[in-house]
């Protein structure tokens, strides 16, 4: 927030580049919160189907495709001063496609465009090749010791029966709220019924279930990311549009299951189409940190301790 009071973003906006929009919104509201203002005012938000801005809007939180196609209409992208590519570690052609976009208009166009390219567990010398008369900051941020768990899936049990019995083992050894990282909704869904049936046959009715994921409805997103109700704890069931920008209050630990579904685009083909796959070393530290953000925490990894050295240090 302090970028908005220098001189040189005063006449002009910032563009924070967002991957997901229940986290653009989010972070929106909770910036706005801190200026106590509604949303709409100095921060707003675009996402697809939503629009939040004014034209008082000095910093604006969009997903990727609304940026692209800003630089497809405006390439000189006149009102803007900085653009902010936030958890540029996710990588995907949107993304990458806008950052080459601005590079052009900056070198072509608008040698006064700053660009700023940020995640917590960011490809520095990548990045470096791409922008290397940038500056590279660091800020060590705060977060609190997470104790790593590894534990070899059953062969003999499919993913969400082997994420379903860690779950069930972490939920006894824990004593807090719990956050379970699968690979899309089909999952999710199967394991939320899993686990609703294995509590209520055990007397755990207290216990709640929550899913999250892009296609899910606003309000139920909404209620996954609020505290559990008092005397009772929750579980969210995510994909990895939980892996970064949002803080789920009380989560004390992670189950990972260590898969993710991407979509990538197929250049022979033309098309995009969701790939299955290992997560990056990248992406289970990030994972990892959901339960070190508030409190100190475990992650139970669905993997051994091996299979880990071996994971990709970042997403391609």
């Amino acid at each position: 927030m302090s970028l908005l009071n220098l001189d040189m973003f005063t006449h002009k906006k910032i563009i924070l580049l967002q991957p997901r929009r229940i986290a653009a919104r989010n972070i929106a509201i909770y910036l706005a919160e801190q200026l106590n203002e509604a949303v709409g005012q100095t921060v707003g938000y675009r996402i697809r189907g939503e629009n939040k801005v004014s034209a008082n809007t000095r910093l604006e939180i969009v997903t990727e495709g609304i940026l692209t196609r800003m630089l497809q209409n405006q390439p000189e992208l006149p009102e803007v001063a900085l653009v902010i590519f936030d958890e540029f570690h996710e990588r995907n052609l949107h993304a990458d496609f806008s950052l080459a976009l601005c590079i052009e208009v900056q070198q072509a166009l608008r040698d006064d465009l700053r660009l700023l390219v940020m995640s917590a567990t960011l490809d520095v010398a990548a990045i470096s090749r791409l922008l290397p008369d940038a500056k590279i900051l660091e800020s060590l941020g705060r977060s609190y010791p997470v104790d790593l768990v590894y534990r070899a899936p059953n062969a003999n049990h499919n993913l969400v029966e082997n994420a379903c019995r860690l779950t069930v083992d972490a939920f006894a050894l824990q004593q807090k709220d719990g956050l379970v990282f699968l690979p899309g909704a089909a999952e999710i869904n199967h394991t939320a019924e899993w686990l609703e049936q294995y509590f209520v046959n055990n007397g755990a009715e207290q216990v709640v279930i929550h899913r999250l994921y892009s296609d899910l409805a606003k309000h139920l997103q909404d209620k996954a990311l609020r505290p559990a109700p008092q005397g009772r704890r929750k579980i969210v069931l995510a994909t990895n549009i939980a892996e970064t920008s949002l803080t789920i209050e009380g989560i004390e630990w992670v189950v990972d299951s260590g898969i993710e579904k991407n979509a990538i685009f197929d250049l022979n083909r033309g098309i995009t189409h969701l790939q299955t796959r290992r997560i990056s070393q990248a992406s289970a530290v990030q994972r990892a940190g959901r339960a070190g953000r508030l409190a100190a925490g475990t992650c139970y990894r669905l993997w051994s301790k091996e299979q880990q050295d071996r994971l990709a240090p970042q997403s391609p």
